[in-house]
């Protein structure tokens, strides 16, 4: 950590160059002595990485940013303020700490937090960053935090854990196991030292599988930012074996659709022709697998058994995702899509249909926009079909 970056004309340098082109930056050099200007460069592509992720620390004077790499693996602050309200108590230790914004949001809710870090320059830019904030409730300590945990006598009120893909697997990982830490190997320690553990999942991890992997899970929050999954966060209680409440949520800038619903619900599905209406889950939902669960809750009725896509007559307007007004809906071939098709361009989506987007773009002449809305589907008698929608304009 080169703290000749915090001096005013640095950091005026910085703040001046957020919209500078680095290649050019780079090729300029440092005007700076001590500081090359692969580290200033550093400093504002991060800076500027932050200022919609990160606004807190983006607006406060004097942050120390890390590799750009870190700010992109790093919790945004929504989701970090979101996980905050499911924690509460005394002591809480995060022993994967990162760049700090989880424990920051943390140290709201609880007296103690302790932020383990390995990296040990990361380890230190969090506790500068937590001075500027004049945050004195989050302790830095630059260890692993398995082996901290493993020393100390201290027992915690919750563990906080955020795994990374492990060095040696290639490609993308679906399992618990094959990231740092390896949370199922060391759960038994883990559960010596709290009896609440909360863990942040990537968005591709299989849910049954992690479920599998794990014991005691008594919650699990999919989190999507604008219709986005950012993460899957799975909340451990000991002892606890009653059944297991997900929680779906889709931040948005005005609203946040919430949707709850027990694993192993039995709920019937009934199927129809497309209504009035057309609703599609959040990204949120379709990720919980819960296409099944929101038919009863929201008294609507299904496309296809893989379309995941719903209907109903009368408007369900607190509907989890998009609603469309249905203004035509027909049977699937080329020489209809030319007759019943008049605009020049549409939003065109795809739910359990053999053709791609762009396939279909190109068949249909569609450019890409406007406020048309053409899902390719398959409905309940198994015949590809075509909806064409707008918007409602009383929600």
């Amino acid at each position: 950590m080169n703290t000749l970056l915090l001096s005013p004309e640095v950091q005026d340098f910085i703040e001046k160059n957020l919209n500078s082109d680095p290649n050019k930056l780079l090729f300029k050099g440092s005007p700076f002595e001590g500081i090359t200007i692969q580290e200033l460069v550093n400093q504002i592509i991060s800076k500027k990485k932050s200022e919609k992720k990160l606004p807190t620390w983006f607006e406060t004077i004097d942050v120390f940013y890390p590799p750009k790499l870190s700010i992109e693996q790093t919790s945004s602050e929504l989701t970090a303020k979101y996980k905050s309200n499911l924690v509460k108590g005394n002591s809480l230790i995060d022993i994967t700490g990162g760049f700090g914004v989880d424990c920051f949001y943390f140290s709201k809710q609880f007296k103690k937090v302790i932020h383990c870090e390995m990296n040990n320059d990361l380890s230190k830019i969090a506790r500068h960053n937590f001075e500027q904030f004049s945050i004195n409730t989050v302790k830095t300590v630059a260890t692993d935090g398995l082996i901290y945990l493993k020393e100390t006598e201290e027992n915690f009120d919750c563990i906080y854990i955020d795994p990374s893909r492990r060095s040696d697997i290639k490609g993308k990982v679906f399992l618990l196991k094959d990231c740092t830490p390896d949370v199922p190997y060391n759960l038994n320690l883990l559960f010596e030292k709290s009896n609440t553990i909360l863990i942040k999942n990537s968005p591709i991890l299989d849910i049954s599988g992690t479920i599998k992997e794990l014991k005691f899970v008594k919650e699990i929050h999919i989190v999507a930012v604008k219709n986005e999954v950012k993460e899957l966060l799975f909340l451990l209680e000991k002892n606890y074996e009653e059944s297991i409440t997900v929680h779906t949520v889709n931040l948005k800038n005005t609203e946040v659709q919430n949707f709850k619903f027990q694993i192993n619900d039995t709920s019937e599905v009934i199927y129809s022709e497309p209504l009035t209406y057309l609703y599609e889950p959040n990204s949120a939902i379709l990720k919980a697998g819960a296409f099944n669960e929101i038919t009863n809750n929201y008294n609507i009725m299904k496309l296809h058994q893989h379309s995941h896509l719903y209907t109903s007559e009368k408007l369900i307007k607190n509907f989890p995702g998009r609603i469309f007004h249905v203004l035509n809906c027909f049977e699937y071939n080329k020489k209809k899509l030319k007759k019943e098709i008049k605009e020049d361009k549409a939003n065109l989506t795809i739910r359990n249909f053999p053709k791609t987007v762009e396939q279909l773009r190109k068949e249909t002449k569609l450019k890409d926009g406007g406020n048309h809305y053409i899902f390719f589907t398959t409905n309940l008698n198994n015949k590809l079909i075509v909806i064409q929608c707008k918007k409602p304009e009383n929600i």
